[in-house]
């Protein structure tokens, strides 16, 4: 085999390979939107599961809103993220400026303290944040949640900015001093701006995570009225039989928020994670 042909192979087994893992994708995606339009009648007239209705059930999406209170759930979830995600972001971003611009002692110790928060496992603090927090009446708290995903987000963060501001020169420093600018404006009005990718990549990450976890809601919230999406969703499964369609209709739904977020800020996404992978 020559170097033309083996070049053709080469970039037929890595189109073979994008096709398979596209396949991979979108075979789940369709039979999730295939299910959400198929009615409980359509399931027992034993239609496949990659088959269309005839006719599709748009009553599972207003059954989803009404009857399973989905619209409570996802204004829970929003709450919750509306608070944790820019306040998260604020705090790492203030956290991720000490350890890179200011004189202060021990920085790297600093930043391995806060990197433990990453590879401590969620599940064994369960038990601890179960018990304080009925303690001090925290439980079925929007506070109470958001506090949990406050401290276990913060490592994550502080990563991934730690990295973007190491690779913005110290030169802007100097010269922002030499106008007169405080450490206050050379964070917010300098260093702040410039770092609008790797922000705007926490932002997506950070929503989609917080949206979408459910371990945590469920041991934090048992009130009905307060559940996030993922935790409300599971009230969507019968104990003696489940309505598939009108579950996965409730699914399609909860992912508006995660997308519409994600256009708003995408075109950022991929400029951030190359700035934060630079150091």
């Amino acid at each position: 085999m020559n170097a033309s042909q083996k070049k053709k192979f080469n970039r037929f087994l890595f189109y073979a390979l994008l096709i398979i893992i596209a396949v991979l994708w979108i075979v789940p995606m369709y039979t999730l939107v295939a299910t959400a339009i198929k009615s409980k009648q359509d399931f027992f007239s034993g239609i496949s599961l990659f088959s269309m209705p005839d006719t599709i059930a748009w009553s599972n999406f207003s059954n989803a809103v009404t009857k399973g209170r989905l619209a409570l759930y996802m204004r829970n979830g929003l709450i919750v993220c509306i608070l944790k995600v820019p306040l998260g972001i604020f705090i790492e971003a203030l956290a991720a400026f000490a350890m890179t611009r200011l004189n202060i002692k021990h920085k790297t110790g600093v930043f391995i303290f806060f990197l433990i928060g990453m590879m401590l496992p969620m599940q064994t603090a369960l038990v601890p944040i179960n018990v304080i927090f009925s303690r001090l009446k925290l439980t079925n708290t929007y506070f109470g949640l958001f506090y949990v995903y406050l401290g276990f987000g913060l490592s994550y963060g502080i990563l991934i900015l730690r990295g973007f501001f190491r690779s913005i020169p110290k030169d802007l420093d100097e010269a922002a001093f030499i106008d007169g600018c405080s450490k206050w404006n050379l964070f917010w009005k300098v260093i702040l701006p410039i770092a609008k990718p790797a922000v705007a990549t926490l932002v997506i990450m950070d929503f989609l995570a917080t949206w979408n976890e459910y371990l945590l809601a469920s041991v934090i919230i048992n009130e009905n009225a307060k559940k996030t999406v993922p935790v409300g969703i599971m009230t969507f499964v019968g104990e003696h039989g489940t309505d598939y369609g009108y579950l996965c209709a409730g699914v399609l739904l909860s992912i508006i928020p995660v997308i519409t977020v994600y256009l708003i800020f995408q075109r950022y996404f991929v400029e951030g994670m190359s700035g934060a992978i630079k150091s």
